[in-house]
């Protein structure tokens, strides 16, 4: 039940998104550029961070969403869970582990992260661009997760999965269409 008399008892966040649109259209180019622009990162595993941190802060909103996105994309719904209760978990690929620890540790503890922390990933084989890509995904649900707790946002497990399957088919831009036009 939104916080927000004016969005109304069943308000997702395209009408958290209509209290300013001007700012809302670019927080939903910034989506599409980080989920699905070019990226070491497949669409799916971006997706899958979405879901996880968002997990990690229990937000069932943007985790419910997000899962539903990347098993869309074609992510083992058993690695999400285990992930979120532990990174190294034996589902996930052993170069994806030290990229999970890291968003963990930035989720639940960021003033503690140290250089180590980003030796261990680019260890893993990943480049310097592809940890940008996760922790400006990281970033974002974390700021996400607390726009829809903070409106009081809440769907319905049925419309959380066509949600996800909507982002995974088209994408953030159809949002837009929820803004009053400029």
């Amino acid at each position: 039940m939104s916080f927000f008399p004016s969005l109304g008892p069943d308000a997702a966040v395209r009408n958290a998104m209509t209290l300013n649109p001007e700012a809302s259209r670019l927080l939903i180019a910034f989506h599409t550029a980080v989920l699905r622009g070019p990226s070491p990162l497949s669409e799916g595993e971006r997706e899958l961070i979405a879901a996880f941190v968002s997990g990690l802060n229990a937000c069932n909103y943007c985790h419910g969403v997000h899962a539903a996105t990347a098993r869309a994309f074609g992510v083992d719904e058993t690695l999400l869970t285990e992930l979120v209760n532990d990174p190294d978990c034996a589902a996930a690929d052993a170069r994806m582990q030290p990229l999970f620890r890291f968003l963990r540790k930035l989720t639940l503890t960021p003033s503690k992260m140290v250089r180590g922390d980003a030796e261990a990933v680019f260890a893993a084989g990943w480049d310097e661009r592809a940890l940008h890509d996760a922790i400006t995904t990281a970033a974002l649900f974390n700021f996400m997760n607390r726009y829809v707790e903070g409106h009081g946002l809440v769907l319905d497990d049925s419309d959380l999965a066509a949600r996800g399957e909507g982002l995974a088919r088209d994408g953030y831009a159809p949002l837009e269409a929820w803004l009053p036009k400029p």
